[in-house]
This record gives C-alpha cells, sequence and structure tokens, in this order.
C-alpha cells in the first residue's frame, strides 16, 4: 500500500538527490533533503484539506487532480514561480534569469543577492499574514491554549492582522532605511523598495485568499442546491443525476483545490529563498516535497487515519510564522540555513508529539467528551 501510493515520491527522490549531488556536491545534497523537509512540513495541513475535499470527488476528479494538478503545483508553482520572483526582482527576462542560474551562477548569485531585500520583504508580508489570521481565529481545537485563547478575542477586531503586518512592515523598512544611511547609503534607496515589495506581498495573500473563498461559496451554493435537488428527486420517486452531481460541485472542487495549492505554495517557494537562492537546488527540493504532498494526500484519502493529528496544523502555522519573521530579519542579517531549515521540522514534529499525547489522554479519558483534560494531559 505504502509502496503504490508514494512509489512516484520515492523515485523522484532518488533522482532529485542524485542530480543534486552532481549538480552542486554533497552541500547541494543537504539543502535539496532540507527544502525537501520544509515544503513537505509547510504542505502538511494543506494535505490535509486536500484529501477532505478530494474525497467528495468522484473518481475521473480525482484524477484530474492527481494528474493535470501536480503539472500546475511542480512545474507551475515551484518551478516557474521562482523564475518569475527572481527575474521581476533583479529585472531580468524570464530566460535570460533561467540562463544565468545555468550558466553564470556567480553573477545570478550576485543579482539575487541585490534582489532579496524586496523577495525578503514580499515573502515576509505573504507567510505574516497567513500566521496571523490562523492565530487569530476562534478554534475549537487549541494546541498552545495559553496563548491561542487570548489571540482569538483579540482576533475579533476587525482588520487586525494586516494592521499588525502593515506595522511590521514599516518597522522592517525604517530599520532598514537607518541601517542603509549608516553604511554610506548605498542602499539607501532600499528602504522604499521594502516597502513596496512587503505591500504587494500583502495584495497577493488578499487576491489568494479572495479567489479562495469565492471557490469556497461557490462550492457550498453548488452542494446546498445539489442536496435540496436530490431530496427534491427522492420525494417525486425520481433517481439523481449522477453526472450532474459529479459536474458541477467537482469543478468548483477542482477550482479550488488548485487555488488552496497556489497559495500553500507561495510559502513554499517564498521559505526556500530563506535558505537558499540557487533555483535549480530550490527547484529539486521543492519539487520532491510537492510529490510527497500529492502521496500524502491520496494516503489520507484512502486511509483517512492521520486526520486524528489535530495540532499538525498548528505547527505547520507556527513554521510559518517563524519563517516569516525569518525572513523580515534576512533583510538585514544573515541567519544560516540550517537553522531556518530545522525550525519549520522542530515545530511540526513537537506538534506531532502533542497530538500523540493528546490521543492517548482522550483514550484514557474514554472519549472527545474530555478534550480540554487531555489538552492538560498533552502538556499543552
Amino acid at each position: 500500500m505504502l509502496l503504490k501510493t508514494f512509489g512516484w515520491s520515492f523515485a523522484v527522490t532518488a533522482l532529485g538527490l542524485v542530480a543534486a549531488v552532481f549538480y552542486g556536491g554533497w552541500t547541494a545534497f543537504g539543502i535539496v533533503a532540507i527544502l525537501s523537509i520544509l515544503e513537505i512540513s509547510l504542505s502538511f495541513d494543506n494535505a490535509v484539506v486536500n484529501a477532505g475535499i478530494l474525497k467528495k470527488m468522484n473518481a475521473f476528479w480525482q484524477k484530474i487532480f492527481l494528474t493535470i494538478g501536480i503539472l500546475i503545483a511542480v512545474f507551475g508553482m515551484r518551478l516557474v514561480f521562482p523564475v518569475v520572483i527572481v527575474a521581476i526582482s533583479a529585472q531580468l527576462g524570464p530566460i535570460e534569469a533561467v540562463d544565468l542560474a545555468l550558466t553564470d551562477k556567480d553573477r545570478y548569485q550576485e543579482l539575487v543577492t541585490d534582489a532579496h531585500p524586496s523577495i525578503a520583504a514580499f515573502g515576509g508580508m505573504f507567510l505574516l499574514m497567513i500566521f496571523l489570521d490562523f492565530i487569530f481565529e476562534d478554534r475549537d481545537i487549541k494546541w498552545l491554549a495559553w496563548l491561542e485563547r487570548p489571540l482569538a478575542k483579540l482576533g475579533k477586531v476587525d482588520m487586525l492582522s494586516v494592521c499588525i503586518a502593515l506595522i511590521v512592515l514599516l518597522v522592517s523598512a525604517i530599520t532598514f532605511g537607518a541601517h542603509a544611511h549608516q553604511h554610506g547609503g548605498a542602499h539607501a534607496d532600499k528602504a522604499e523598495t521594502v516597502l513596496l515589495a512587503g505591500i504587494a506581498g500583502l495584495i497577493t495573500y488578499m487576491i489568494v485568499g479572495g479567489l479562495s473563498g469565492y471557490f469556497e461559496d461557490k462550492l457550498e451554493e453548488e452542494e446546498e442546491r445539489e442536496h435540496e435537488e436530490e431530496e427534491a428527486a427522492e420525494r417525486a420517486g425520481k433517481p439523481k443525476s449522477a453526472v450532474k452531481l459529479a459536474g458541477k460541485a467537482a469543478f468548483f472542487m477542482f477550482l479550488y483545490l488548485e487555488v488552496l495549492d497556489a497559495s500553500f505554495s507561495f510559502d513554499g517557494v517564498i521559505g526556500a529563498f530563506a535558505i537558499t537562492n540557487d533555483i535549480v537546488l530550490m527547484a529539486l527540493g521543492l519539487g520532491i516535497g510537492a510529490m510527497y504532498v500529492r502521496s500524502l494526500t491520496v494516503y489520507l484519502v484512502r486511509q483517512g487515519t492521520l486526520d486524528d493529528y489535530v495540532y499538525l496544523e498548528h505547527g505547520a502555522h507556527y513554521a510559518i510564522g517563524a519563517l516569516a519573521l525569518i525572513l523580515l530579519v534576512t533583510i538585514q542579517y544573515q541567519i544560516h540555513e540550517i537553522i531556518t531549515g530545522l525550525v519549520g521540522v522542530i515545530l511540526i514534529g513537537w506538534s506531532f508529539w502533542s497530538s500523540v499525547r493528546r490521543n492517548r489522554a482522550l483514550a484514557a479519558a474514554g472519549g472527545d467528551g474530555d478534550q480540554e483534560k487531555a489538552e492538560v494531559s498533552s502538556g499543552v
């Protein structure tokens, strides 16, 4: 079962890691491995969400999502999107950016390093908004309850996450500007660049979030309408139209899943820039990670067991928040990629262990009715 579900992922992993060794030696091997783990850890909650929606779709649309969908996710978001970011930030044509990445790595590295403040500001703001919107939402299940309960109350204030994100951006831009002036003013204009790039990241998040919300609303409307039609058909003694039920609703599900995939891809791609500026290593690492996310989605649909680890989504979002802050700090200071990569892994591991302890405590307490006792017993 595992080999059937994860077979392609294992094959892509082996090929990707071998390619990394040939491309840049064992250092490249390590970076690709960290990027793969980063992508899997950041996208774990995406796989859970995907599985919840995918199981409602018929076999045809499931195959569409796992074939055409993976082309969009892996080749579109993980391979093309990093090129676009570098091309825009370094003011290069896409072909020129790829050519430089492959033929003149020193010049490419120099261009990306110069463009790093804008990349970090854009990505930092996008990731920060994902994190803030998560922690300010009131949830039935809380991981770090002592922190999440008061934050959920604060979250009732309209647009609080946007206000906090803009304050963080303003502080980052002012701090960077002051630092640039102290060093001769050669990059003093970067303060403005940081501000503009950060605002662009915020706008991008709001557009993607708006599209996701639109498709989600459409999906709910379709499901409600079809449920009413099904009840009417049953009362009239007529069979329901299976083709129609699998058609429109499944199509909206597919669109919604692709927008969700795109939004979760942003954090992986942007987070990768905190680890490496090498576009080849980035594509290899994120491509491997994306394959595992797809395999994990299939596994969740077929098994339906990992949904019990309820704190994993929390851990992934705290990892996103940590990456956001790291990216904003790297506008001015260099942070070792090992530290950046391990932060997400540690948070995911912690949330997984907390989930296991919670499940054991629930089993000992005799059911879901003692959820709060279980949370206390799990140490959160």
